[in-house]
């Protein structure tokens, strides 16, 4: 008889398969790694400065998973937070009201030419 559940992860063997918010937080991670090691920070002057614990730090550098506020906590820690204000940076068409945005005339992408 052959045992199906094998793995630490239940059915097959082997990690999760990689999504794309996997590999995005394992870029993140990378990253973040790469900034405490410019700074000659340890894991432990990092997870001190910034308030999250150590183990915290450490299985994110390993895996990617964290928390959100966590996470803003290293990168403000590492004096990075101008980052993040650029990740979710509104627009002018972000601030209109709904009756100004369909107020707003379309410019014609496809048409017959007369």
């Amino acid at each position: 008889m052959v045992n199906t559940f094998s793995g630490a992860y239940g059915l097959g063997a082997g990690p999760p398969p990689r999504t794309p918010a996997r590999t995005v937080a394992a870029d993140l991670a990378k990253r973040l790694k790469s900034q405490r090691l410019a700074r000659n920070l340890t894991q432990a002057g990092l997870a001190a400065r910034s308030g999250v614990p150590l183990g915290t730090l450490k299985k994110f550098e390993r895996t990617g998973s964290i928390s959100l506020v966590s996470f803003i906590r290293l990168v403000v820690a590492l004096g990075e937070q101008a980052g993040l204000e650029r990740l979710m940076k509104t627009d002018a068409r972000d601030s209109m009201t709904l009756d100004q945005m369909l107020a707003t005339p379309k410019a014609r992408k496809r048409g017959r030419i007369s």
